[in-house]
Formats: structure tokens, sequence, C-alpha cells
């Protein structure tokens, strides 16, 4: 295949150069050996830079067409490029500013400090071959300059950096007889072209908290430092290290928000409404300019989009988004499950094929353009460079993968570009609109109620004369009166209920301040009508929603209420996300602990909507939140460990020992966690060690931040109780649990002990734990002593707990389930020593079935209880999840409660 016109000519006046870069893709060290090459020829800085990027441009013409080169190796070449000349560039401005005017100074008598910000492609290290560059220069602070030898000539930071900048452009972007190296576009700085050149640190934050625009939030996305080199940034160059960290600290939280942020979407559209006119008003008679692989229906930036969409919306919360690099971000899309791999698969091979398609055609003029040749020689040889024999199907081929970009871009954004309509609902090919106008307001929330039913329409009536929504925005009113139109015609349908639809009403107007719930309930229909239908199934989840708003978001993975909760994939994802904050130092304890928060309310808000849609049952529930709190408990404890100041191991030698619900696995909605720790470590400050650990640990799990607490803990159980140490060695909980010594444990905390397990510990000390537990169970017991102890404390409790005259409490009522439970503990402890298949910690329905078959219950006894126990638990969950009380009509559990009866009798008598 023969070189295109551009690169015949950098053959022929070049060959001499070309060989002063490697037979592969050169990088930043090949760079440095020819241009020292180049200077030593006699050629100048400016001159050499020039000569290295025509040489640089042959070398990878040639891997790409003709050796098959992959686009990351291009575009990586191409970037670094960038890199290495912005660098030589700076460098050579800064020095003869500082012969002229001396070296800028800030107040602390430091040097002032400039950083090359690159935007877009450069900032992603995606740089196309024939690419401009889109730079913003940023100071870090204010000052003066020394002044020169003479100490005359004294500017302002201010002037020196802008002066900096016109040399910079001088050394990069004037056309010469040897053509540019890069050209250069300033226009996405603060204000735009009437803003000043460089920007100081301060001036920048001020921009972003008071004139910062949507669109600029997916510019700075893509932002990067590209000079100096951040790799030559060392210790030793503190300041120029500060200086780019505190501009990742203000860049950071302005493109991300803390909270799902769907408000971007109608910045999006009009951005992109915006783009799509601008092509059509460029091509409009100019049919070259038709066929634009970038900006064109489907093209390159069309995914860019897609991805900078989601990535902004979630990456406030979810750090492991956080890549400037487009193929990168849907890879982690796919892991993630914010994308199906069939999706993410499809948008980065449409994305390759693009990319290439654009090298090719600047191949041949290197101009910065996206449009096809309209010349049939041009258009083959792009065909050709592409692996086509035919133009037809090169062209067949983009066009599939063009339609394909253009319908997911637009599923996205709810329709084709410029359709004035909420957002489609994406998933299983299913399309809902939104039919709600987009000019409804607050003024017509009257013209609504007519078509409301009668409660909800005196709810929404109330809104006229609210302060809150009278207060919102114009158009957060306007949100509110198209969820109140939409709400009212599934209400119409018979989709949903009317209670839900007033739950809706108080979640809402709590959280009007927060209008991207509202966008995010417009934009998603599927989330808002399984929203509406998880609030109509019980009371709970709306006070568990007004508490945790960011939950919704859950709702749009159509998976989530088919899947169940695994642990290693939970634990997988927050120690991504912890690296990716590690990555930008922003892993401090206030970030991790509202990390860990926010993946907790949101794996516990899952398991609450596969509840009420009936997918899990009541035992599953408790599986899957005993599950979440043993994995929250291992990477707190891990991360606690990692920061504990006086830590003397890598790994603490240590277990955690879960009673109750926790030991049971039969942890419910907001349950506390009844824990005791104990060490085995012969470090002569061990107990000291262990001791700050563990309260790192419990305030780790129960302080309260922005994103609320994880558990409440309750050590109550270790030996001694309350009074005892709060960590106690190995050795000491075992004595106490065997009764060797005079402190020993009481019949109660032997109770506890058959529900009872290590739930995290280092190698061996589980094993040694289910040890001293299978010991304590099986030991010889006085029977009616045990029974007596064991009775006096159940009526202890339920004296503690009196039903109200004339009902039945479901737990601690006479024939209710404390009554079961505890005379399981009776049939364990008595009779373990004889049937050991009693010991294991399986539950009370499990341990009843084995009670029968081992005859210690009559035929059929066993069933019936855990029959029993089951419909219990079931009813008492169910008026939980409605804040009902648990104390209910004592005829509805007659029968149950004679079974229970019957079982008291058979073991407890």
């Amino acid at each position: 295949m023969q070189p295109t016109r551009f690169m015949q000519r950098l053959h022929r006046r070049y060959q001499d150069q070309l060989n002063l870069l490697p037979a592969g893709a050169p990088g930043h060290a090949a760079f440095a050996v020819a241009q020292a090459t180049l200077l030593g020829q006699g050629l100048t800085p400016a001159e050499a830079l020039r000569v290295l990027r025509q040489i640089t441009l042959a070398r990878l013409a040639d891997l790409d067409c003709q050796q098959g080169a992959s686009l990351a190796l291009v575009t990586q070449a191409m970037t670094e490029l960038a890199e290495f000349t912005l660098d030589a560039a700076l460098r050579l401005a800064l020095n003869e500013l500082d012969q002229t005017h001396g070296a800028p100074i800030v107040a602390t008598g430091q040097r002032a400090q400039i950083l090359v910000v690159g935007m877009g492609k450069l900032g992603a290290r995606e740089l196309n071959v024939s690419s401009d560059i889109d730079l913003i220069y940023v100071y870090d602070e204010d000052g003066e300059t020394a002044g020169n030898a003479q100490g005359r000539n004294h500017i302002s930071c201010q002037e020196y950096f802008s002066k900096a900048v016109k040399h910079i452009y001088a050394l990069i972007g004037d056309n010469t007889e040897h053509g540019f190296v890069f050209r250069v576009d300033l226009a996405l700085r603060p204000n735009g072209k009437s803003g000043p050149p460089v920007i100081s640190l301060s001036a920048l934050e001020e921009y972003f908290q008071v004139q910062g625009r949507e669109w600029e939030r997916f510019a700075w996305l893509k932002s990067r430092v590209v000079a100096p080199l951040p790799q030559q940034v060392s210790a030793d160059e503190a300041p120029q290290a500060q200086a780019i960290a505190a501009l990742r600290n203000l860049v950071l939280p302005f493109v991300y928000r803390r909270y799902l942020d769907y408000n971007v979407f109608d910045a999006l559209r009009v951005l992109h409404r915006q783009i799509r006119d601008n092509a059509a008003r460029l091509s409009a008679g100019r049919p070259e300019r038709a066929n634009d692989v970038k900006l064109s229906r489907g093209g390159i930036r069309e995914i860019e989009f897609t991805v900078q969409l989601l990535q902004v919306v979630r990456g406030g919360q979810f750090p492991e988004l956080r890549t400037a690099a487009t193929l990168d971000a849907l890879q982690i899309f796919q892991r993630t499950g914010l994308m199906s791999s069939a999706v993410a698969d499809a948008l980065a091979q449409a994305y390759d094929f693009l990319r290439r398609v654009e090298h090719r055609i600047q191949y041949l003029d290197d101009q910065q353009t996206h449009a096809l040749p309209t010349q049939e020689g041009d258009l083959a040889w792009v065909a050709q460079a592409m692996g086509f024999d035919l133009s037809d199907d090169f062209l067949a081929e983009l066009q599939r993968h063009r339609e394909w970009v253009a319908r997911e871009f637009d599923n996205l954004l709810g329709g084709p570009a410029g359709a004035d309509q909420d957002s489609e609902a994406r998933g299983q090919g299913s399309v809902v609109r939104n039919s709600a106008p987009e000019n409804v307001g607050s003024a017509e929330f009257e013209d609504l109620l007519p078509a409301l039913p009668e409660r909800f329409r005196e709810r929404v009536a109330q809104w006229g004369t609210n302060p809150r929504v009278q207060a919102a925005r114009d158009t957060t009113r306007a949100r509110l009166a198209r969820l109140v139109q939409r709400t009212g015609q599934w209400l119409q349908e018979g989709r949903v209920v009317e209670e839900a639809a007033l739950r809706l009403a108080d979640w809402v107007e709590a959280l009007l301040r927060r209008e991207s719930y509202l966008a995010l309930l417009l934009e998603r229909p599927q989330v808002h009508e399984r929203l509406l239908r998880l609030l109509g199934a019980a009371r709970w989840p709306a006070r568990y929603l007004l508490r945790h708003p960011g939950v919704i978001d859950e709702l749009a993975n159509d998976a989530m209420v088919s899947e169940r909760f695994n642990a290693q994939e939970f634990e997988h994802d927050l120690e991504q996300r912890r690296l990716a904050l590690a990555r930008s130092a922003q892993d401090d304890d206030e970030a991790l602990l509202d990390m860990l928060r926010r993946a907790h309310h949101a794996e516990v808000f899952r398991t609450l909507a596969r509840d009420l849609e009936g997918r899990i049952s009541v035992e599953q529930v408790a599986d899957d939140l005993s599950a979440l709190a043993d994995a929250v408990l291992r990477i707190t404890s891990r991360w606690c460990w990692s920061r504990l100041r006086n830590r003397h191991v890598e790994s603490p030698q240590w277990a955690v020992i879960g009673y109750g619900k926790l030991g049971g696995k039969e942890l419910g909605y907001g349950s506390d966690l009844d824990i005791v720790f104990v060490f085995d470590d012969e470090h002569e400050d061990a107990a000291e060690i262990y001791g700050a650990f563990v309260r790192k640990l419990i305030t780790w799990l129960t302080v309260k931040t922005g994103e609320g607490d994880l558990f409440e803990i309750d050590t109550a159980l270790r030996p001694n109780g309350n009074s005892g140490l709060l960590v106690t060695s190995f050795g000491a909980y075992e004595r106490y649990q065997l009764g060797r010594g005079s402190n020993t444990a009481w019949t109660w905390e032997h109770q506890a002990m058959t529900r009872a397990r290590c739930v995290l510990g280092a190698p061996g000390l589980s094993e040694r734990f289910e040890q001293v537990r299978r010991a304590v169970i099986a030991a010889p017991r006085d029977h009616p002593a045990l029974r007596e102890q064991i009775v006096a404390m159940r009526d202890r409790m339920r004296m503690a707990r009196p039903a109200a005259p004339g009902l039945f409490d479901i737990k601690h009522g006479v024939g209710g389930m404390l009554d079961i439970e505890f005379a399981v503990q009776f049939l364990v402890l008595a009779y373990s020593a004889t049937h050991p298949d009693l010991i294991d910690n399986l539950g009370n329905i499990a341990l009843l079935q084995r009670a029968q078959a081992c005859g210690l219950l009559s035929p059929g006894l066993g069933e019936s209880a855990a029959r029993t126990y089951r419909s219990l638990r079931q009813a008492q969950h169910q008026l939980r999840l409605d804040e009902a009380p648990t104390q209910v009509a004592p005829d509805e559990w007659l029968e149950q409660r004679a079974v229970v009866a019957r079982l008291w009798q058979a073991s407890l008598g």
C-alpha cells in the first residue's frame, strides 16, 4: 500500500532523520535522544521539536497502516510526544524569563509553580495523530518576580506566567518551514477566549464555585497535569507536588458530586444538540463535511459522551469509575455491572474502529479533520488501510458501528437528539416514555388535581401553600409537577397503589433541595415505578429511603432483584474504590467511612427490594444480611488495622466472635451486632494494641457521618459483661467459658454460646474457638438444674416485656418465638453430650428437626415447631417492615401457640 501524499513528503524531506527513532513505538526516552541529536546537528530548540514531530508521525503511520499497530500504541506515542514537547517548551520558556525578570516568588519565599493541564484526548492519553492539544495553564499563588541580575524588571506572577504561555506557544504552535509541533487551543480555560491565558488556583476555585458550567465538568473529567512531567516531580520538588495535589483537590469535587447526579442529563442534551446543530450547519452545502466520524450521528463524540455521562452521574460515589481513558472506562462499566458486556464490547469495538478511521483520514494531508474524503482515490486508500478491499464494504461496516452507537446514545439520553421528552428506560429493549409535557410548572398543580385520586389529590393540593415547595426553584417545581402527573397516570391505570403515591409525596417533599433525585426519577421511569411499588408494599422502606435517598439508583439495575448478595464481589468492589481513592490521595478516614456506609446501605436496599418483590424468603433475607455484616466486619477490620499506628505485625492475631442474631445468621433490617473480641498474641503490649484496635473498629462501625452509620455494637456478652475488658486474650476467654478457675460463665452465657460463631479471625483461631464452643455445649450437665435456670431466665425476660391486655406478643409472649428459642437452647445444652448432631450452629429450624430425629421430641413435633417458628418469624418480619406493632390478636395464633406449648412441655416441662 502506497503512503499518502503527506507521508511521501515527510519521507523525502526527513529521510536522514527518520533513523533517529527506534523501529517500534517511540516514548519519552527515545524523544530525548532524538532531540539531543537534532540540537547537535545545529537546529534550534523550536526547529528540533518540529522535526521530532514530523519523524514521529512518519514512524507511527508506518506502524499503524503497514504493521497493524494497535490504537493504544499510536495514541500513547502521540500523547508522550505532546508531554515531552510541552515539558521541553515550558523549561525553555521559564529559563528565558528568569534571565529577564528573575524567578517568580510567593509569600513563603518559594518559587511559584505553573502547571500545564492537558484536557480532552491529551488528558486521557488518547491523542490522535494530527490533533490539536487543549491546554489550561494554572499557577499556584500570586506574587512577584525577584528581578534580573540588576534587580530590575519585577513583574507579577500573573504577568510572568502569561509571558511563559506566549513563549510556549511560539515554541510549539507557530507554523514555520518545518511546520508546527502541535496546534494549541486554550478555549477550555475559565471564561473561554475572554479569560486570562493563565489562572491562579484561588481564581480557579472561585470560578468553579460561582461560574462553572455543567459542560465544563465533562471537560475537566479528562484533565491531567502534563507538564512539568509528573514522573520528574520528585520529593525534592515538593512545591510542584503540592500544586498538583491542590489542583486535583479542586477538580475532583467540581467534576464529581457527592450524590448521584442526574441533573447532568439535561446539560448534556443541550451540549449534544449544539454539537449536532453545528455539524449540520458546517456541512450545509459542503458534502465533504457531512460524514464526520467524530461529530456526526453515531460518531466518536457520542461514545465519549455516553462514557462521561455515566462517570459524572456516579463517579462521586464510585471512585473506581474515575478514569479519563474511554476504553478503560468501558471495561470498568462492564466489571462493575454498570453496563452489560454486550453493550460495553460493542461500544469499545466501535470506538477502536472509528478512531483508526480518524487516524487514516488525518494521514492523508495532516489536517485536523474527521470527515471522510470525498475523492474516490482517498476513500479507497482509507478503506484499504482499514483492511477492506472495497470502499463499499468499508462504508457498510462504518455505518453499522455508527448506527449502533447512535441507538445506544439516544437510549441513554431519552430518544433522538432534540426530542422534547423524558428519558427512555434502558434495559431489556423496552421503551417507557414519559408523556408529561416539558412546560408543566407549579402553576399547573391545580390543573393536575382533578385527575388524581382523593387522598393523593388532597396531599398535592397542600403544596400550594407549603413554604418548602414554594421556595423551590422553578425547574424543581416543574419536575415535581411532571412526577405528579406521571404518578397520577399510573394510579389511573392501576399500576401502583395510592398509598405508594402518598409515601412518595412525603419522600419527595423532604428532598426538594436535592434536585438530582427528582431528575433521576424523571430520567428513569422504570426507577420511578419500582420505587412506587416498594413504597406501596410497606412503611419502613419509605423511612429508609429518607435516610439514604441515594440508594434508589439501585432500582435502575434490572438484574438487582434477581441476584443475591455476593460477599466476594462486595469486598472486591470496595477494595477497588479504596485503591481509586488512594491513587488520588483521597483515601482519608472520612472518605472511607462514607464509602463503607454507602456500599452497605445500597446492599441492604437491594435485599429489601428482593424481599418486598417476593424474590427471597425471610430466611434468605437473614442469610444475606448476615453475610453482608460479615463482609463489612472483614473490610473494616482490615482497613482499621492498616491505619493503626502501633501495629506490630502485618495481620492481627485476633478473632471476632458473633453471638445472637449475628452468630445465628438471623440478622434483620437494623439489627445490632453482638460481638466479643479475642486475641492470641505474645507481644508484650498486645493488650494495649488490640484495645486500641477494637476501639477504632467500633468507632468506624458506629460513628454517624453524613452518610449515616453502619451498626450498633453490643459487647455485653464478653467475659464479665460490661465490667470486663473490651478485648480478651483467647486463653482467658477459653478458661472463662470452660469454667476453669473462679471466674466462670453463667448458664445464660452458655445459652448464647449455642448461637455463637467465629465471624473472622487469624488462621487457627476459628478452629480453636469452635473447639471451645463444642466443649462448652457438650459438657455434662444436671438437667433439672439447667431446666430451672433456663425457665427462670425466660420468666425474667417475659416479665420485662409484658404484652398489652388481650394481645399476644409474637416474640416475647407465651407461645412466641422466644419460647421456641429457649426450648431449643435447653435441648442443645442438655443432650449434645449424647447427641452430638445438636452441637452444630444450624439455626432453630434445623435444630428442631434434628432433635426430633434424635428422638428427643415426639414424631412430628419437631417439624410442627419448625413450621410454627418460621410462620412467627415471617409475621414478625412483615409487621416490622410495615412499622406495625408485633402484639396481635391472640385468636389468630391459637394453633401455633398450642404447638409451642407442646414443645415447651416436652423440653422444659
